[in-house]
């Protein structure tokens, strides 16, 4: 049966580096979050309210990542998601979701120290390379850092879930 890898993390600290290198080693296609966001409505991001003007729109694109995922399964690939699901009740919605398809899941979390993720999201704003995907100012990524949820002990006992620190640490 295919497998399902989701990918979460606080913002910086990797996540569609490895999203890349394990899509490769799993010969499974990656659907990531930011770059449906970017290609879908960047155009259209208003200067003020982004929050709220985010969150419905994440909402909408996660449920349509899902319904390409579950196609991609039913061809016998497995997938790489990587979904900005920060706070764990979005995480169990997807639980519920994958459950519901009889998959199953490998969540791989990871992580860095906050200063090296600020400064990689700095460098990745400035240089715009192969990772980037959308400009994220300095608050927004002290928003999203305070906001992250890791796992906690009752979803790792109800999930494979895999802890991976990217700064070496």
């Amino acid at each position: 049966m295919p497998h399902i890898h989701l990918i979460e993390g606080p913002v910086g600290a990797g996540k569609s580096t490895y999203a890349r290198a394990l899509s490769e080693q799993e010969h499974a296609p990656r659907l990531i979050l930011d770059q449906w966001m970017t290609a879908l409505f960047a155009p259209d991001r208003p200067s003020t309210d982004t929050l709220a003007w985010y969150i419905a729109r994440k909402e909408r694109c996660v449920q349509q990542i899902w319904r390409v995922a579950q196609d991609i399964l039913a061809t016998g690939s497995g997938v790489v998601l990587e979904l900005g699901l920060i706070q764990r009740r979005d995480r169990a919605r997807l639980y519920g979701w994958v459950d519901q398809s009889g998959h199953t899941l490998t969540v791989h979390v990871l992580d860095a120290d906050r200063e090296v993720r600020r400064e990689r999201v700095r460098q990745r704003n400035r240089d715009k390379g192969d990772t980037f995907a959308v400009e994220v100012p300095d608050h927004f990524f002290e928003m999203a850092s305070d906001t992250w949820e890791a796992p906690d002990e009752h979803e790792c006992r109800e999930r494979d879930v895999r802890f991976l620190r990217s700064d070496g640490a």
